[in-house]
């Protein structure tokens, strides 16, 4: 584990409206344990800037890939001791499967007003806190820049498409759950990527660097990877598709075997409240709070359509969506 010092947040961030430092934000203490696939540097300013709120409360954290982390927190339950008060991971349908083991402990009272109401669990297990949607980049090489989906059936795509497996990204699963879920796409719609020589593997990391090293023209990715680099001059564009984009969420959940409880919800309250949101903004991600802007690289935010997605659906089918796209594309 990593034990954050007390550290003042960077000066964009300290700019951003601080939530009421009132008698129960000072008297709050003792630890709180958070597990986080987070990257190191977003989980090391979330803390922070939760600290900032929070000076008494130690901030235990650990930091893994989403599929690691529950690897661990899965032997941690077999042994009968969880160690987290807190998760903040990568995917819904991930929670999902924890709250329908009871591992997930309800906080009905947690103020989602402002939130679109399908962003949250409707019986507040677990919180969305961004939207890091996954659309198309390319290569400012490619002759053909795509608008939609099935722009990437074309002759001009054909072995220069690179993409994330659903087997090894929960953002690629979500991303095809939701295309084969639209009427005008479907499994149709793999099939096609699968004829036009598709590369489906690893994570999002790896995709982004073939299409922007040249070795691929096109590719799925999530938002904010092309985003951020576009702005360092990287050579690629990326764009939100007509059809729509799928999102994960980075949902925030409060484990039913808590330690501190109190400070847990206090967490959950920082990461939904306009400051939290506020942060992820800074952080280059588009917040889930329809009043905090997105960062001004982002289109206007009724430019970007979320396709629907229903995580307990994705997880019950989470078995056979697979093993269908491991026929179009191997293991």
């Amino acid at each position: 584990m990593q034990r954050t010092a007390i550290l003042a947040l960077a000066a964009a961030l300290t700019a951003a409206p601080a939530l009421a430092q009132d008698t129960d934000a000072q008297d709050l203490s003792g630890t709180l344990v958070l597990y986080t696939s987070q990257p190191d540097q977003d989980a090391q300013q979330t803390v922070e800037a939760f600290k900032e709120v929070y000076p008494n409360v130690e901030v235990d954290w650990v930091r893994d890939g989403t599929t690691q982390m529950m690897a661990r927190l899965r032997a941690e339950f077999e042994a009968g001791q969880p160690q987290p008060d807190v998760l903040l991971i990568a995917d819904t349908v991930t929670m999902e499967s924890l709250k329908q083991e009871g591992r997930l402990m309800a906080y009905p009272e947690a103020d989602v007003s402002a939130y679109d109401e399908g962003l949250m669990d409707p019986e507040g297990h677990y919180f969305s806190t961004k939207l890091i949607t996954t659309g198309i980049v390319y290569n400012d090489a490619a002759e053909m820049v795509p608008e939609s989906y099935s722009d990437l059936l074309k002759p001009e795509a054909e072995n220069n498409i690179v993409m994330p497996s659903p087997l090894e990204s929960g953002a690629a699963t979500i991303h095809m759950v939701s295309l084969t879920g639209l009427p005008e796409l479907g499994w149709d719609y793999y099939e096609g990527l699968a004829d036009q020589g598709a590369i489906a593997q690893g994570g999002n990391g790896g995709t982004y660097q073939a299409v922007a090293g040249g070795q691929s023209l096109y590719g799925f990715v999530v938002d904010f990877l092309a985003l951020r680099n576009i702005q360092d001059g990287a050579p690629v564009g990326f764009v939100f598709p007509e059809e729509g984009v799928s999102a994960v969420t980075e949902p925030v959940a409060i484990l039913e075997t808590a330690q501190n409880v109190e400070t847990a919800k206090a967490f959950v309250d920082f990461l939904l409240s306009e400051k939290g949101q506020e942060l992820a903004a800074q952080q280059g991600y588009l917040p889930a709070h329809p009043g905090v802007a997105a960062p001004d690289y982002f289109p206007d935010r009724s430019e970007i359509k979320v396709i629907d997605f229903d995580p307990a659906a994705a997880l019950a089918n989470d078995k056979a969506n697979k093993q269908r796209f491991t026929e179009m594309f191997g293991g």
